[in-house]
């Protein structure tokens, strides 16, 4: 449950310095006092914990933009990364490794949202804020949570894919649900966003899956598994809860003869998914404007470090998490189809032109008119 709402900063960000200086009786230059007495340096660990590389965007945009930010800010902070490679337990040693270096802030996006709680107790034990980040921690003490409004996506994604096939006169026919990682909280709300458009517009829901550890092969293998049952001139469309599990659904699809493809939708605006999107093959991605995600959560995890409050102006929404009402950053997602590539990804620097019509995909691109 979302609410949105003006939310009251109880003071401003202020930085008094960016030097880290040895701790005294007194607050020094470069150093802050917490409400408990406790003084934080400027030059503070702050852990950044990903969940996995199969998605793309976590190597190639939220680390290198997150780390970029924090050493803008606080040159002499020291980022502790790690990914967790899709492995729960491993990411929970990764936590307590970095609790365990001195790590003042967690930046977290699980791997698995319930059992994260234990990590958010451990770091409350220490008293460590945890922030949560692009994936909602559920059942914990979270202190703040960073993402998009994630329902949102996934009614931008089932309304799109809705009104293509009405646009195609097939606003009646049988569509498969290739849905995310069922420990993922964002995926849950991925489904229930995308059911809120496709359910009751006529179209039908053939076959459903979801899609463990977000494997592009797994989808690939339930893409299969629904071609065998309905039949691959049956499906009028797919809903793909990201790129990678789109690129599994059109391999599938390829591989059996499917042609025209269907509409396939999409999340991430991963490179693949972009060229895909160019040269016709999947109709549309959910562009997250990862680069400021990525940098509020630097700026609000220097300021933790700190020990001082979240930006001014940033927190607009609270998420219930099962525990509480977590004070929240939430931004807005973008439908990207072959039409507005240029206008959303090229025009924001997230893939440059030349990245996306390289090799394959000059003719397509061309053929679009995209450059």
């Amino acid at each position: 449950m979302i609410r949105v709402g003006t939310v009251t900063v109880l003071a401003a960000l202020t930085w008094v310095g960016t030097a880290c200086k040895k701790e005294s009786s007194e607050p020094a230059a470069g150093t802050t006092a917490t409400s408990t007495g406790e003084k934080k340096a400027a030059g503070a660990k702050i852990a950044l914990l990903l969940p996995e590389s199969k998605t793309a965007r976590y190597e190639s945009h939220d680390r290198p933009h997150f780390e970029r930010k924090v050493k803008e800010l606080c040159p002499e902070c020291e980022v502790i990364y790690s990914n967790a490679d899709q492995d729960a337990a491993k990411q929970q040693s990764q936590a307590e490794a970095a609790l365990t270096n001195g790590a003042q802030v967690l930046v977290l996006d699980p791997v698995d949202s319930a059992s994260a709680a234990a990590t958010v107790a451990r770091a409350k034990q220490s008293k460590v804020p945890v922030i949560s980040y692009d994936r909602l921690i559920t059942g914990a003490d979270v202190d703040y949570y960073i993402s998009f409004d994630n329902e949102k996506v996934g009614k931008l994604q089932g309304q799109a894919l809705v009104d293509k096939l009405k646009a195609d006169g097939k606003g009646s026919g049988t569509v498969v649900m290739i849905n995310g990682a069922p420990t993922d909280n964002n995926a849950k709300m991925f489904k229930a966003g995308a059911h809120a458009a496709i359910d009751g517009s006529g179209l039908t829901v053939g076959a459903e899956y979801d899609t463990p550890d977000w494997s592009p092969d797994k989808a690939q293998q339930q893409m299969e598994q629904a071609l065998t049952s309905l039949g691959k001139d049956k499906i009028v469309g797919v809903y793909a809860a990201n790129d990678g599990t789109a690129g599994g659904a059109i391999a599938a699809m390829k591989a059996s003869g499917v042609n025209p493809l269907p509409p396939v939708t999409g999340q991430d605006a991963e490179l693949a998914g972009i060229q895909r999107i160019v040269a016709g093959e999947q109709f549309m991605t959910v562009y997250k404007a990862i680069k400021p995600e990525a940098e509020v959560a630097a700026e609000l995890a220097v300021a933790l470090a700190k020990g001082q409050p979240a930006p001014a102006g940033k927190v607009n929404a609270k998420v219930n998490n099962g525990q509480k009402d977590v004070p929240a950053i939430l931004l807005a997602p973008v439908a990207v189809t072959k039409e507005n590539v240029k206008s959303t990804v090229v025009a924001d620097g997230f893939w440059k032109a030349d990245e996306i019509c390289a090799g394959a995909y000059k003719d397509a691109c061309a053929t679009a008119q995209f450059q």
